[in-house]
């Protein structure tokens, strides 16, 4: 799948979240927030048209560093804060589910107890492990 359709897919999904905006502080992002923080940066890069995700994996984050080729710290120091960056090349297989997983673990990191308890009872079965729909 091409690396913009995959990016249209993600900032849907996150947009799709309680209390969700999009949000774009630097040219050709397309960032998730949620209360005005960033979740999800998502970008394109213009030089080889490569997908790039950083997200907050405040649990899994050493996981995903350690098994997920490509998957780097996040730089500008985010990185030490628990935020990682994984990069696709255009037309590469992403694992969508997996990076929406991601996506679900930065928004919680992010958002307030309220609205995650908003998004557990408007859909019960993410309380359970399964994805927003």
């Amino acid at each position: 799948m091409k690396a913009r359709t995959v990016l249209k897919t993600l900032k849907t999904f996150g947009l799709s979240l309680p209390g969700t905006q999009p949000k774009s502080p630097w040219p050709g992002h397309d960032d998730v927030a949620v209360n005005n923080k960033t979740f999800t940066y998502l970008s394109i890069s213009e030089k080889d048209e490569a997908l790039r995700i950083s997200v907050k994996l405040p649990v899994t984050g050493k996981d995903v560093l350690a098994r997920v080729s490509g998957a780097v710290p996040t730089g500008y120091g985010l990185g030490k804060a628990g935020w990682v960056s994984v990069r696709f090349a255009d037309g590469e297989d992403v694992p969508i589910d997996t990076v929406k997983r991601w996506m679900m673990e930065s928004y919680r990191a992010q958002a307030t107890k309220k609205l995650l308890k908003q998004l557990g009872a408007e859909q019960p079965w993410v309380q359970a492990g399964a994805l927003p729909r």
